[in-house]
């Protein structure tokens, strides 16, 4: 079955203004929505970031696929990476600061890789987690993921989830994603406000959701020493710190007089990162992201080897609609041993999605798809509503630091911030 066509359409949907460590989110989040399209008439669909020098990397890459089997995804790799011709692009998705050229071909190959895996399930008639190795789990569990808001853009109209700017704000938000979609865990993002108001907050989260597990995610704005106070005010109250001091180090310095374990989709991005942390027991736990570790069979990998060395396994999430989502969990599903509830931002930017069936929570689940491939088809009418958006909204490039900015110009991005 070979690649005779690939389509790459940007869009853009709206995004409300979710506060976090470098500023805030504008009010269109950019995804790119990627079509391969091959000679026995199936097409696989894939998901991916849509700042201009991706998607510009994307469509660089496209022409090199043509012809090629399916199947042959080391190949796909091989080509796109020559495609590319060496070049590093940058991140402003996890926060994490320049790529390495491995990075960057992950991150091209990922999205044409799941659309492959998508084609192959829907000319076997399988399901992609099936192809995967086979589900371990009928449904997924994903956590609430609460930030701190404004109550709106400036200048717009407060949008249905209000201002969450206090731990009572926070407690609010909680529970109207908790009475949604039944999660039945807790992340808040922080690295927004002193800390102490942060521990604050996730003591009103405690006091609120016994029984809930609960997480933290400052996105390195502090210092390991402030990372340790932090760390010792929340004993035995949230389930894991996510990154809360820079780079491999300071994570280590933290990690070695933590009572909790540390969590990263910072510090840990690439294969090549990998010895050095477990050399030094920075993070105990990586949230996998398929965008970024190379797709799905690459994140397979990636769990057989925190399988090896005991470290526990998440999933990271960015701005994303529901073939990310469907992507995401496929490959949840197939992972014995992904032992905690995936992150995920789909209850900020469900309505705006681009296939015909959106997805529901079930408890604060995903039930597997169980239909060929990914189990999801485009909506044409969406797509071509948040193409225009792209063309009209006026962003190529994700700025969350300049937003801020622009409506308080004394605001400085820093890390560590305190």
């Amino acid at each position: 079955m070979k690649i005779t066509d690939i389509t790459t359409t940007p869009v853009a949907f709206r995004d409300p203004p979710l506060l976090n460590s470098v500023g805030v989110h504008e009010p269109w989040a950019l995804r790119t929505i990627v079509e391969v399209h091959t000679d026995e008439g199936i097409t696989g669909l894939g998901e991916s970031y849509g700042d201009i020098g991706h998607l510009t990397r994307m469509r660089t890459a496209a022409p090199a696929l043509l012809g090629l089997d399916v199947h042959a995804l080391n190949e796909m790799h091989s080509r796109i990476a020559t495609a590319l011709g060496g070049e590093a692009g940058s991140d402003r998705h996890g926060l994490t600061g320049p790529l390495t050229v491995e990075s960057t071909v992950d991150r091209v190959f990922s999205p044409f890789e799941v659309a492959c895996w998508d084609i192959r399930g829907k000319a076997l008639g399988r399901p992609v987690s099936d192809l995967l190795g086979g589900a371990v789990r009928t449904a997924v569990p994903y956590s609430a993921y609460l930030f701190y808001k404004w109550a709106a853009h400036p200048g717009a109209e407060p949008d249905e989830f209000g201002e969450a700017l206090d731990p009572a704000g926070i407690v609010e938000q909680a529970r109207m994603l908790v009475e949604r979609h039944g999660f039945g865990s807790i992340k808040l993002k922080g690295g927004v406000y002193p800390p102490d108001q942060e521990i604050e907050a996730i003591h009103a989260l405690r006091e609120a959701f016994p029984d809930h597990p609960l997480r933290l995610d400052p996105n390195a704005a502090w210092t390991p020493e402030t990372s340790l106070k932090v760390a010792e005010e929340l004993d035995g109250i949230v389930e894991y710190l996510e990154d809360p001091a820079p780079d491999i180090d300071g994570m280590a310095e933290v990690a070695a007089r933590a009572p909790m374990p540390l969590a990263t989709n910072m510090c840990v991005i690439a294969f090549e990162h990998i010895a050095r942390s477990v050399e030094v027991d920075a993070v105990q736990v990586i949230l996998s992201d398929h965008h970024y570790w190379g797709g799905l069979s690459r994140s397979k990998e990636l769990a057989a080897i925190c399988r090896t060395f005991g470290i526990g396994l998440s999933m990271h999430s960015n701005s994303h609609l529901g073939i990310s989502l469907a992507a995401m969990t496929h490959l949840a599903a197939a992972t014995p041993n992904l032992n905690y509830a995936c992150d995920t931002h789909y209850p900020w930017n469900v309505a705006d999605d681009v296939i015909t069936t959106p997805f529901t929570f079930v408890d604060g689940a995903i039930p597997v798809p169980t239909t060929p491939g990914l189990g999801v088809e485009l909506d044409r009418d969406a797509l071509a509503r948040l193409a225009e958006n792209y063309r009209t909204c006026g962003l190529v490039q994700r700025d969350d630091t300049g937003y801020m900015q622009k409506h308080d110009p004394s605001y400085e991005r820093k890390r560590p911030r305190w």
